[in-house]
């Protein structure tokens, strides 16, 4: 695809009605923020709805006798243990055991379908097609053919039962159900990114507007872009992949060691080196940190410093929203990650203070600083 050439969600014509600022992500072009702008986006997930359209997402569908075994030896995590109906953090791990990517993964009765992300779609996709080898089953890239909604916040669940004859209540953290929303076809899966109760509704990009209309329409839920979608996943402490994790980071190291079943009883792109990894144990470790200065805004890339030697960079940073403090991520030597360990962070030339902290950063009740 040229670098010109930006593809189009299928809400793309109602996020340019609503006034949103469109920009460039992944190959797609994106809602950042809407008018009203993203501290009132991020505090209605928080205290009401947001909807997000995360239809970049990429979708790979695997059908066949053998479509368990396949994805089992893809991933790190352990799709035996899934029931039909239920759904999987877990990632793609090259030989090294390092991140290709993380997805999630739904086990259907008659189909898997893996989600990864929209800027490592074409590798991932390489990938798994590299890895199928004389295995019975199929795999088709159905990205185009899906359209995403995630509707996430405290009142999600009333909301969307009132446009459902699925019983909302017994979707389970990290399960399932397939039905109608709003007339449409779709499967409904209580997952999410934002550390909130929610949902997310796949379903064919033709029904777009209809779902659109009917979840966000006449004010019932606010329309959130990128820059929300990415402080209420900071202040969660959630991976983001190309900041936190990417190909020289392990699971270890990135406090998800508990995705990896190394015991499952089936080999796994990484294995190897990740049972080497775990037994020499991992060097460093993932942190989250707090600024102890006001209004310093630590931004992805600027350097770490502990003890005046430069250790890592901002891997996830920004404003948090709910806290009104600076926040982010980076990695540090395991004697180093004890809360309340101080820290630098050089912002445009100057040294700040910093000090680590636990994630995530935002739990219920959080009170805001003044």
């Amino acid at each position: 695809m040229s670098a010109d050439v930006l593809k189009r969600t299928p809400f793309h014509n109602l996020h340019v009605q609503l006034g949103a600022k469109m920009v460039p992500f992944a190959g797609f072009e994106m809602p950042v923020q809407y008018p009203t702008g993203i501290t009132k986006e991020h505090d209605a997930v928080r205290t009401s709805i947001g909807v997000f359209d995360v239809s970049h997402m990429g979708e790979f569908e695997f059908t066949g006798p053998d479509r368990n075994a396949w994805v089992n030896r893809l991933t790190c995590n352990d799709v035996g243990v899934l029931e039909d109906g239920q759904a999987q953090y877990t990632a793609l791990l090259n030989d090294r055991g390092t991140f290709i990517d993380d997805c999630l993964v739904y086990r259907f009765d008659d189909r898997v379908m893996v989600v990864v992300n929209a800027a490592n779609l074409e590798k991932d996709w390489d990938h798994v097609v590299a890895s199928k080898n004389n295995i019975n089953a199929r795999v088709k890239n159905i990205s185009d053919e899906v359209a995403l909604l995630a509707v996430q916040g405290p009142e999600s669940e009333a909301l969307l039962q009132s446009l459902t004859q699925l019983k909302l209540s017994a979707i389970g953290y990290y399960r399932f159900e397939v039905g109608h929303v709003a007339g449409v076809d779709c499967f409904v899966a209580r997952t999410g990114y934002t550390g909130e109760d929610g949902f997310e509704l796949y379903f064919r990009p033709k029904h777009a507007e209809v779902m659109w209309h009917a979840v966000a329409g006449q004010g019932r839920a606010t329309p959130c872009g990128l820059g929300a979608r990415d402080t209420l996943r900071l202040e969660m402490g959630y991976a983001l992949y190309g900041n936190d994790i990417d190909d020289t980071v392990n699971p270890y190291e990135a406090r998800l060691g508990w995705i990896v079943k190394l015991d499952k009883g089936v080999p796994f792109s990484g294995k190897g080196a990740l049972e080497r990894i775990k037994a020499a144990g991992p060097t460093r470790r993932l942190v989250g940190f707090r600024m102890t200065e006001e209004r310093v805004i630590p931004r992805h890339g600027y350097p770490v410093f502990l003890r005046d030697h430069q250790v890592d960079v901002v891997r996830s940073g920004g404003f948090s929203p709910s806290l009104r403090e600076g926040i982010g991520t980076t990695y540090l030597p395991l004697h180093s990650v004890k809360p309340g360990t101080p820290l630098q962070v050089e912002c445009r030339g100057r040294r700040v203070g910093a000090e680590v902290v636990r994630m995530p950063f935002y739990t219920q009740g959080s009170v805001r600083k003044a």
